[in-house]
C-alpha cells in the first residue's frame, strides 16, 4: 500500500516505518525460523521470491505493512533499520463486502522482545493508523490456537473472540470500533509522533504529542 510508503509513526518502545527493499534480508532471514513459519502460518520463501513479495505488498491497495524498530535503538544512535528491526505489522483489507473492516496480524520476530509490550504498542498504533487513515471501523485477528500469548493480548486490547476454525486450528478476534472504543484507542496512543520516513530522528516521545487532531469524528447520531 503507497499511502504509508513515506510515513513514520514513533512510539515509546517502537517506531513503525513503512517495509522497504532495504529490510528484506533481515526479514528472510526471520522466516527461516520453523517456529515462525508455524505461528503465522507461512511458507518458506527464497530471498527473490520476498522481494517480489515486498514490491507486491508495496502496491497492493488492499494490503498495509509497517516494520517494527526498537525504538531506543533507532534514534539513540546511527543505527540503520535493520539494525533495530524486531517484527512487523500488516492490515489486510480484503472483504469486498466491507472495506471498513481490517484484519491486523503482529508479528515479534525477535524472541528478546517477546512479552515486553512491543507487540501491544504496535498494535496499537497500527489500529489507531487504520481508524485514522484507512476508514477502518471494525479489526479482525485470525491467530493459531497454540499462539495463546497473542490471544491473550488481543483480548486485552478488547478484542472478543467470534469464532474457531478446528480444521485451520486458529481463532478469530473481533473489534468494533464505537465511540467508546475510537476515544479509547486515542488515548492508548496519544504520545504517537507522526514524521516523513527519513526525517532525522529524534528521541522517544513521552506522552503529550495527540493525534486527537488527525482522529475522525464520530458520525453524527442523526445519520446512525
Amino acid at each position: 500500500m503507497r499511502i504509508n510508503q513515506n510515513t513514520v509513526l514513533q512510539g515509546q518502545r517502537v517506531t513503525l516505518v513503512p517495509y522497504t527493499s532495504a529490510h528484506v534480508p533481515r526479514y528472510h532471514e526471520w522466516m527461516q525460523s520453523e517456529e515462525l513459519q508455524r505461528l503465522t502460518a507461512s511458507e518458506p520463501l527464497s530471498l527473490e521470491q520476498e522481494y517480489e513479495m515486498q514490491r507486491s505488498w508495496r502496491d497492493d491497495a488492499d494490503k498495509c505493512t509497517f516494520i517494527v524498530l526498537d525504538t531506543q535503538r533507532w534514534s539513540g544512535q546511527a543505527r540503520a533499520d535493520e539494525d533495530c528491526m524486531v517484527g512487523d505489522v500488516n492490515l489486510f483489507l480484503t472483504d469486498a463486502e466491507d472495506p471498513t473492516l481490517g484484519e491486523i496480524e503482529i508479528m515479534i520476530a525477535e524472541p528478546s522482545y517477546r512479552g515486553r509490550g512491543f507487540g501491544k504498542e504496535a498494535t496499537l498504533m497500527m489500529m489507531s493508523y487504520g481508524v485514522r487513515n484507512l476508514g477502518i471501523t471494525k479489526f479482525e485477528a485470525k491467530i493459531g490456537l497454540e499462539n495463546e500469548a497473542s490471544i491473550c493480548m488481543f483480548k486485552k486490547l478488547r478484542f472478543k473472540e467470534v469464532a474457531v476454525n478446528s480444521i485451520f486450528q486458529e481463532v478469530t478476534l473481533r473489534l468494533d470500533v464505537s465511540e467508546q472504543e475510537r476515544r479509547w484507542l486515542l488515548e492508548q496512543t496519544n504520545h504517537v509522533e507522526e514524521k516523513s520516513y527519513g526525517a532525522p530522528k529524534t528521541a522517544p516521545v513521552s506522552p503529550h504529542h495527540h493525534w486527537e487532531c488527525c482522529l475522525p469524528l464520530p458520525p453524527a447520531r442523526a445519520a446512525r
